[in-house]
């Protein structure tokens, strides 16, 4: 029977149309600007932006299903699609001065990554497997080209066909376990997978293998272990702005997917992925933390703090119930601030001649020469390290306490001791930004977008530190739904 396209069902998707509209009209504007009037696109692209976060706060508390059950507009999805919009815009503004820098003056840049975050925002909203792995590659598709965005430099072409190569097979295994989900069920829909499980008596060893490739394809999204192997490369050879925003916003996308799948298509079978998503995580934290003491390249380092992250993130997921989901969902937006805030830092150390910014030692000495940056590195690092009172302590402390109350102590202990060798590498940073002398004379950027950026960042990890209980009620109410 023909689907009939309804006036609720447009006005649900106000916000993805004008995003998806908004790049296809920059790729015409683009033909008519001078290319040194290029970042006249940016500012278009966060005029877009904004409008679609316009759209989608007049549409909160609008819970209803459209699109035959394909699309849903709730409270969980206008969470996720708050941070998908912060995300974009602070990212196109650190792109602002990194493009000028590196001469890099191609429309298609702030086209790709509108693209990209159409893409989270049908995850979000998606309620159905199908619309959920749409949404994944049209967010994941995009990405894969800005990783490799500077074509003349050979480790960024290296780094997104090793992304493209391993993209695509995780593309591969997670469109097969969706197809023996609908095999054994008969629907894609999350809503009948929870109720078609129960009913029915599913071939137990073929569902297993189900989850199983399901946690394979949405842990490649993530960068979790063991399917994080193109995190490092791709994170080192991208522009670091596309690195930021492929840390923030695309992680978050596929974090939405995982909740909404595992939580509400799969509640009925949690023994079924429980256990093995808990490994995962656990094995996330220990590698990630682990091989980051031994990087050398800031980027490489937190390629491997963001495998870590998403360790902690799952943890929530594994606790399960109201308080683990807004954990999670409140640990996204922490994450967002404090990692957009120092790779802000990294673009603002980025200089024509040379490729500062890029290694570790590049901050030795920093407090001598810009003490307010240092002093904000410092902030934005202790809140990754999830040092009190800091909006990581805070957001590391919701995950603790949700696994204590599911008696997980034994995850719990684990987290809190790869929280303390995570901070070890933060703390390396700052000691030798206080405790050296510079090598030579540090000169910082002086761009308008990235200070706009840091103030930003900081107001989020210190209003999301000092005052927490305003955004954790928001997740819980919006975690409600499931």
């Amino acid at each position: 029977m023909d689907t009939i396209i309804t006036a609720q069902d447009v006005i649900a998707i106000l916000p993805e149309i004008v995003v998806a509209s908004a790049a296809c009209v920059l790729l015409l504007v683009d033909l008519l600007v001078d290319e040194k009037k290029k970042w006249q696109l940016a500012i278009l692209s966060i005029a877009f932006v904004g409008v679609a976060g316009w759209y989608s706060y007049h549409l909160a508390g609008t819970d209803t299903v459209v699109f035959g059950g394909m699309f849903v507009l709730d409270g969980f999805a206008l969470f996720f699609k708050m941070v998908f919009y912060i995300a974009t815009v602070l990212s196109i503004m650190l792109s602002l001065h990194y493009l000028k820098v590196e001469s890099i003056s191609l429309g298609e840049y702030y086209v790709l990554m509108l693209f990209s975050l159409c893409g989270m925002m049908v995850i979000a909203s998606g309620a159905d497997l199908l619309t959920i792995y749409l949404g994944l590659e049209l967010m994941s598709l995009p990405v894969y080209v800005l990783v490799g965005f500077e074509r003349e430099n050979v480790r960024s072409t290296e780094a997104s066909m090793k992304y493209i190569i391993l993209g695509a097979f995780s593309s591969g295994i997670l469109l097969y376990g969706i197809s023996i989900v609908y095999g054994l069920t008969g629907t894609t829909q999350l809503s009948e997978i929870a109720g078609a499980v129960v009913d029915s008596k599913v071939n137990i060893p073929l569902f297993s293998l189900a989850v199983v490739m399901l946690v394979s394809g949405f842990g490649f999204k993530i960068a979790a272990t063991p399917f994080h192997m193109w995190a490092p490369d791709a994170y080192e050879g991208a522009p670091t702005p596309i690195t930021a925003f492929m840390s923030v916003g695309p992680k978050a996308g596929a974090f939405a997917a995982l909740l909404r799948v595992f939580v509400e298509g799969l509640h009925t079978v949690t023994y079924e992925w429980q256990t093995t998503i808990a490994v995962v995580a656990v094995a996330s934290m220990i590698l990630g933390n682990v091989v980051a003491i031994a990087q050398s390249n800031i980027k490489r380092m937190l390629a491997y703090s963001s495998i870590g992250h998403a360790g902690y993130a799952l943890l929530g997921l594994v606790a399960g119930g109201n308080e683990g989901i807004a954990s999670v969902m409140y640990y996204l937006l922490v994450y967002a601030f404090m990692n957009l805030g120092v790779f802000a830092i990294i673009v603002m150390m980025r200089r024509k001649d040379t490729k500062k910014g890029d290694e570790i030692d590049d901050y030795t000495g920093l407090a001598k020469s810009c003490r307010g940056i240092a002093l904000l590195m410092l902030i934005f690092l202790f809140s990754l390290a999830g040092i009190p009172p800091t909006a990581g302590f805070v957001a590391k402390f919701y995950i603790f306490m949700a696994l204590i109350h599911k008696d997980m102590i034994l995850l719990a202990v684990i987290a809190v001791v790869m929280s303390a060798v995570a901070a070890y590498y933060y703390i390396r940073i700052v000691m030798l930004m206080y405790m050296r002398e510079p090598e030579e004379s540090i000169q910082m950027a002086n761009s308008r977008g990235i200070y706009y950026v840091l103030i930003v960042a900081l107001i989020g990890v210190v209003l999301l530190g000092i005052y927490p209980t305003y955004f954790i009620e928001l997740a819980r109410i919006a975690s409600n739904l499931f």
